[in-house]
């Protein structure tokens, strides 16, 4: 008797918030183990095409990508490049991405808020994203310096994460055993009155 492996998807789990929210945000987590199924060049561009439309000051859209496809050397380098904590579970994505962001305006001073537009491009994507039944890991274990060197980013831009893009569904087996406690583990957040305070600072 064939026994199928056990299997993740956004439904397994859905947050315990606190508040009602959008479906969306509730069921967005960040898997480690993604479904072997092809992202679809279509499928990229409409997830781009929701940071194209995400909010920044002055309109200057600062974020850059460089995306990048399973089984390309451009691939494996980015691999290279990750924490090893990281490179222990991301092959399993089929797409992986460096974010960045331009870090001067084009009048020479520096744009302060061009790190938090590169937040909001991501944030507009991991929605698309989850509508779309495609999930985001994004990653800050990475060496941005030898992200540079190795894919020649030009002055005056900053590597700052990594992303990894998959489809839900995978079986959680595939993934190191000290992994798969946490991929089934409950989401856990700190309450709001850890971080909103009213009038002035707590």
């Amino acid at each position: 008797m064939n026994m199928e492996k056990p299997r993740m998807n956004q439904y397994d789990k859905i947050a315990k918030t606190d508040y009602e929210i959008y479906p969306l945000l509730s069921q967005r987590y960040s898997p480690r183990v993604f479904k072997e199924k092809q992202i679809t060049d279509k499928e990229l561009h409409q997830l781009f095409e929701a940071v194209r439309w995400a909010a920044s000051s002055n309109n200057v859209q600062p974020w850059r990508f460089i995306q990048t496809k399973k089984g390309t050397k451009a691939y494996d380098k980015l691999v290279d490049c990750l924490s090893e904590f990281n490179q222990k579970w991301v092959e399993n994505a089929p797409i992986l991405v460096l974010c960045g962001y331009k870090k001067n305006m084009d009048n020479g001073k520096e744009n302060f808020h061009a790190l938090h537009d590169l937040g909001l491009s991501l944030g507009n994507m991991t929605v698309q994203a989850q509508s779309m039944d495609i999930a985001l890991h994004h990653m800050a274990g990475l060496n941005w310096q030898k992200v540079h060197k190795v894919f020649k980013v030009p002055e005056g831009y900053h590597i700052a994460t990594a992303l990894a893009i998959g489809y839900y569904g995978a079986a959680i087996d595939d993934l190191p055993k000290d992994l798969r406690e946490a991929e089934i583990s409950e989401r856990e957040r700190i309450p709001q009155s850890e971080f909103v305070f009213k009038n002035t600072w707590k």
